[in-house]
């Protein structure tokens, strides 16, 4: 170590990197008493410092916390507003289903009493046709026997016969 002293004392004297031990010249008491008082007046204001510091980061990280217990019940109250929203969504979708259900229940029905009410009224129109062509059939029978009858008569009743059947007409009508 004795060279590396001798080594650096040389090293100063010329020029270069070296040690000084001289207190006066090298100023060691100057800093010794900055040092000092920078250490015995600085230490409350950088105490100061620090402590509003501190209390800023508690304060940041307090307010933190209560944002992230204000957003977890928020998220909460989110989640329950979700699910009723849900149910409510699926309380509508069956109420649907169930509407819808019975309108097709309904037209169904009211599909088959108007069929039936259409093959009611297809079998009374048919039924009064039938009756009409009937009713025209026996219209012209009566009429082609009643011509029949007329000419029968005109050629095989003669004025005897006449009056012997309208004698005998009589004579059961009114005794």
């Amino acid at each position: 170590m004795g060279t590396v002293l001798l080594l650096a004392t040389e090293a100063s004297r010329e020029g270069g990197f070296g040690f000084n031990f001289d207190i006066l010249e090298t100023n060691l008491i100057n800093l010794v008493i900055i040092i000092a008082v920078l250490f015995y007046f600085g230490r409350d204001f950088l105490g100061n410092i620090l402590n509003e510091r501190r209390s800023g980061i508690e304060e940041a990280i307090q307010e933190a916390e209560k944002r992230q217990k204000d957003a977890a019940a928020a998220l909460a109250e989110q989640q329950q507003k979700l699910t009723q929203a849900q149910a409510e969504a699926e309380r509508i979708r069956a109420t649907a289903e169930a509407t819808a259900k019975k309108a097709k229940e309904a037209i169904l029905a009211q599909s088959a009493q108007e069929v039936e009410r259409m093959k009611a009224t297809a079998g009374q129109e048919l039924e009064s046709e039938r009756e009409r062509a009937i009713a025209q059939l026996r219209s012209a029978v009566v009429s082609m026997a009643l011509a029949k009858v007329e000419s029968q008569l005109k050629t095989s009743l003669n004025e005897n016969a006449q009056h012997q059947l309208i004698d005998r007409s009589i004579a059961l009508l009114g005794g």
